[in-house]
């Protein structure tokens, strides 16, 4: 499956343009971030993208087929739509937001069956909160809602997920359920789209991104191609440092704001453009024997860079590792680094051969 726009457009006022030939495509099994600025207009290209606003100009499709020809019913057993969390009926409890999730799938004059409850219970236990199921939507804190409304985009299984900025009113531990969440659902072949806050977020689990600046314009591609620190500086008007940060486990993104950039300013992006070739190892290690499929497909699509591997399964402890040589510029292999590392339940680390340094002659 796959859903796409086309050089979409949109102003909210006659002659305006919020979103300037948005162009942008998700298939199975990706997950994709969407970043910008506050007012550049993320929300609004989620609405235009799901048929809740009528691009001007351009269109959606799913599967090739524009989505506003697409029976109502059909288009949201295949999309669920996560708002942002601000208020919900307090006539609701937890549970039975959740249940409404399968509404898509009950006939209009049916009850929910068993299996609907089971399916709505499922959910809440698989993202922790099956605890809230009888407090009322009222009762229960910003965060707790977030997660409800999560939980009732799953109970329908849709196809597609579209989340607009479900991190944002949630604790640390919130975050990662949510952001496991999503990298486990695309693992298992559906196609997650959110809206982030957090560039850090996008660069450790999404494989593309797309970033869109207050002019209207756009970026969108690989997210170690997209996320940079001049991209950043463009989108959003600060001077940001990108750089590695080492867990046992580990080698993980992150982005720490340094300063507002003065307008303008035209500094020059002092890093390289990655096209030096280089050798290095990746080490690869996991508990779970189903991602060895996807490590294998992964490679396999990265094979004209491998000059060396070695494999195996430790029963004793459960874990499988590879042990992988490569042959290829910096941008090559990090982004196979990249694609390994947006598995769940995988820890990479990728490690370069130290340069020659270049002697006096």
């Amino acid at each position: 499956m796959k859903i796409a726009v086309e050089n979409g457009c949109f102003g909210y006022k006659k002659g305006e343009q919020l979103l300037k030939n948005v162009s942008l495509e998700a298939t199975d099994g990706e997950l994709i971030a969407i970043l910008g600025p506050n007012g550049a207009g993320k929300t609004t290209m989620l609405r235009c993208m799901m048929g809740f606003l009528r691009w001007k100009d351009g269109r959606s499709s799913i599967d090739g087929k524009d989505i506003r020809t697409i029976p109502q019913r059909e288009l949201w057993r295949t999309i669920a739509y996560v708002p942002q969390a601000k208020n919900a009926s307090a006539a609701y409890s937890a549970g039975e937001m959740v249940l409404l999730g399968r509404s898509s799938r009950i006939g209009v004059f049916s009850q929910p069956k068993a299996e609907d409850i089971q399916k709505a219970d499922q959910v809440m236990d698989q993202l922790g909160i099956l605890h809230l199921k009888e407090k009322k939507c009222s009762e229960i804190s910003g965060g707790e809602l977030q997660m409800v409304l999560i939980a009732r985009a799953l109970a329908s299984q849709p196809r597609i997920l579209v989340l607009d900025e479900p991190e944002s009113n949630l604790d640390f531990k919130n975050q990662l359920i949510v952001l496991e969440t999503l990298s486990r659902l695309a693992a298992e072949g559906m196609i997650c789209l959110f809206n982030t806050h957090y560039p850090a977020h996008a660069l450790q689990r999404a494989g593309k991104s797309f970033l869109l600046c207050k002019d209207g314009s756009s970026i969108f591609g690989p997210t170690r191609e997209v996320v940079t620190e001049a991209n950043i500086r463009r989108a959003f008007g600060v001077r940001a440092v990108i750089g590695d940060v080492e867990t046992p486990e580990n080698v993980l993104r992150s982005v720490l704001p340094v300063e507002i950039v003065p307008d303008g300013w035209n500094e020059n992006e002092a890093a390289g453009d990655g096209s030096t070739r280089r050798i290095a190892s990746v080490t690869i290690l996991t508990k779970d024997y189903g991602m060895a499929g996807k490590i294998n497909e992964i490679l396999h699509r990265h094979s004209e860079l491998v000059i060396g591997r070695m494999g195996m399964p430790y029963k004793k402890a459960g874990v499988y590792f590879i042990s992988v040589a490569l042959d290829g510029t910096e941008k090559e292999i990090q982004s196979l680094g990249d694609a390994l590392g947006l598995l769940p339940e995988v820890s990479v680390k990728t490690v370069f051969a130290k340069e020659e340094k270049e002697r006096d002659s």
